[in-house]
């Protein structure tokens, strides 16, 4: 017998019963070839989540790393034993140098679309390959009888009207 807090779908049943909490069951698992936390079936865990797990895990250990590097004086370094590694102009350098590239990508991803958008005087920016012009329904009709009427294009007179009609 069915809970009446359950929803059936295709795919999965989720059952909100108060005396056992929200349960999750996929029909798949039902064979009893799943096991482990996190490892599903004979495919092991899911490639985004582990290259996830290892790209936040990385970038926790490099920043941490530069940190001490910019951060921690030169003779504490020579004193735990590391002698090689590059000026601390770089410490500066580098993310100056990222965020200048950062903001010149901004600045000319602008001026493409700029470039690419014709100008407003053109005919282009109304109409194009796709546009539609409306289709009359028969006014003979009475209004609950007209059918839909088809998608199509607002004309910019018809625009101008609807917006500008009390500024005469």
């Amino acid at each position: 017998m069915e809970d009446q807090r359950s929803f059936n779908s295709p795919r999965r049943t989720l059952n909100y019963s108060r005396n056992r909490g929200a349960t999750f069951s996929v029909f798949e698992a039902e064979n009893k070839k799943t096991s482990g936390f996190g490892v599903s079936g004979d495919h092991g865990p899911n490639p985004s989540e582990v290259y996830g797990f290892v790209g936040a895990i990385s970038t926790v250990v490099a920043t941490i790393i530069f940190m001490v590097w910019a951060y921690v004086p030169d003779p504490w370094l020579h004193s735990i034993g590391i002698f090689y590694y590059p000026s601390k102009y770089w410490a500066v350098a580098l993310p100056a140098y990222a965020m200048v590239t950062i903001a010149t990508i901004f600045v000319f991803y602008i001026g493409l679309n700029f470039m690419a958008t014709p100008p407003p005087s053109s005919f282009n920016s109304i109409f194009d390959e796709n546009s539609r012009e409306p289709v009359c329904c028969d006014p003979v009709l009475e209004e609950d009888d007209q059918p839909i009427e088809p998608y199509s294009d607002i004309g910019i007179d018809r625009i101008n009207e609807l917006m500008f009609k009390d500024w005469k």
